[in-house]
């Protein structure tokens, strides 16, 4: 079973919302981004999506592209993150999802990236700027090695096109909350009830809510 789909069962049987963290690969070093990676996964993050750097971030903000440009003038590149991930897997269990953008993807190669991240532990990749009618290819070279493509939706998709991209959709949902790039904010959208609940009509899986949280509050 993959273990995205182990421990939303897992969170399910014991009642309560699961914490999806992200961090950026590489940042600010190799060493302390895995120091903090672990820090995050020993205080209680659940799944941990493991953001691979890439030079033109369109979907994020300032702070994540400050991380991205840091890690990348440390020299971390997708073959190196995975490298992270297998040092990960000595110790932790946790679902982890390489979050990145098609370029560095595309060009390290769909075949060969499945399989090393399948070697390495990975259990689904997020793909911000993927369109999803260019995403079969990579999605069913996902599924031949039990990973999935976490699709996203964002408030302005239409309750038909949620309907179509969510059809056979695998893992869970990334609900963007705000419209925008990354980042932090004062507060979120008012419509998030909402839009979440006509995204349960459009899907059974579970739908994981993110962009602009800022506390925990």
């Amino acid at each position: 079973m993959n273990r995205i789909d182990k421990k939303f069962g897992e969170l399910k049987k014991e009642g309560r919302k699961g914490l999806v963290g992200y961090l950026t690969a590489g940042d600010p070093d190799i060493k302390k981004s895995e120091r903090n990676i672990r820090q995050a996964l020993d205080g209680g993050v659940d799944i941990l999506e493991l953001g691979v750097p890439f030079s033109d971030p369109t979907a994020d903000g300032p702070t994540i592209q400050a991380a991205a440009l840091r890690a990348l003038d440390n020299g971390m590149t997708v073959k190196k993150a995975l490298g992270m991930v297998s040092s990960l897997r000595r110790k932790y269990d946790n679902p982890i999802v390489l979050f990145g953008y098609a370029n560095p993807f595309f060009r390290y190669g769909y075949e060969r990236l499945c399989r090393d991240a399948a070697a390495a532990g990975v259990d689904g990749f997020l793909v911000v700027d993927l369109p999803f009618e260019e995403s079969e290819e990579f999605s069913r070279k996902l599924a031949k090695r039990n990973m999935h493509l976490i699709r996203l939706i964002a408030p302005t998709t239409s309750a038909a096109r949620a309907k179509v991209i969510l059809k056979d959709a695998k893992g869970f949902v990334y609900y963007i909350m705000v419209r925008g790039v990354t980042g932090a904010r004062k507060g979120v959208a008012r419509d998030v009830a909402g839009k979440i609940k006509e995204l349960r009509r459009a899907t059974r899986i579970p739908i994981a809510a993110g962009f602009g949280v800022s506390s925990g509050k």
